[in-house]
């Protein structure tokens, strides 16, 4: 175990790949699936190549990115903001938290299918359904970032004579970044099961999950595991790259650190 955690996390990742494929492949030939049924690595890959070549998973790909990446922003614009309000506002909580809570209670393939009939536009009720999605875990992560400041720091500011502008830049929003960021990357993943979502509810020929749905009805189990591959490399992808701006913006932590 000592010997693993010393190899670099690229080897580690690929020597995990590398299990995963294997025992997938066992269960195929143990199991004596039909293709159908269970496809194997092999055969994914195959249907991987076809889909490429053709430009098929490019195109869907693209649509979906379209719809989760303006969901996702969305989401953090409309969250940030009314996060700061509640958690600085006790009037303002008690008046608003009830009805977000309740929400929360609605599934979201629930309200899909209304938001279809309000918004005219195929392409913003989808992009809304990741909104609503990415929504909630934003917003309780900024009201506990903001909360997790401890009191005699803002006593502190309070004796330094700060104005609320350098409350917020120089206190506020330094202490509570790394869970502002955690939400964030929740969000991020979030997001792309939100477009799906919305896909599934408001059907058009494009997106990943009119494929997923077409392969689903054409028993091309192999193309369903490529569409649902590159939903995980899609929601991967955006939980990197909030890691490398977590990195970028906290690397003050990691300094004082060494220090």
């Amino acid at each position: 175990m000592n010997r693993l955690r010393a190899q670099p996390s690229w080897l580690t990742t690929l020597i995990s790949i590398s299990l995963l494929l294997l025992l997938w492949q066992l269960l195929v030939v143990a199991g004596g699936y039909d293709r159908f049924i269970l496809p194997g690595p092999l055969d994914v890959w195959r249907q991987f190549l076809i889909v490429a070549g053709d430009g098929r998973l490019l195109r869907h790909t693209a649509i979906t990115v379209s719809e989760v990446l303006p969901g996702l922003l969305l989401g953090v614009a409309i969250a940030t903001p009314l996060g700061y309000l509640l958690a600085k506002s006790p009037l303002a909580e008690r008046l608003i938290s009830p009805y977000l809570i309740a929400s929360q209670a609605i599934p979201v393939i629930a309200i899909a299918p209304l938001l279809t009939i309000w918004v005219r536009s195929t392409y913003w009720s989808r992009v809304l359904v990741a909104m609503l999605v990415v929504f909630f875990p934003i917003l309780v992560n900024v009201i506990a970032g903001l909360r997790s400041v401890p009191p005699e720091l803002y006593e502190l500011m309070a004796s330094l004579r700060a104005s609320k502008r350098q409350l917020f830049v120089k206190l506020e929003l330094p202490a509570s970044l790394p869970i502002l960021l955690a939400g964030l990357k929740v969000g991020a993943t979030l997001s792309v099961i939100g477009a799906l979502v919305g896909e599934f509810v408001q059907p058009k020929t494009e997106g990943l999950g009119f494929l997923l749905v077409t392969a689903r009805y054409q028993f091309k189990t192999d193309l369903v595991f490529v569409v649902l591959l590159t939903l995980a490399a899609i929601a991967l992808s955006l939980y990197g790259f909030v890691s490398l701006l977590e990195r970028w913006l906290l690397r003050w932590q990691v300094a004082n650190g060494r220090k």
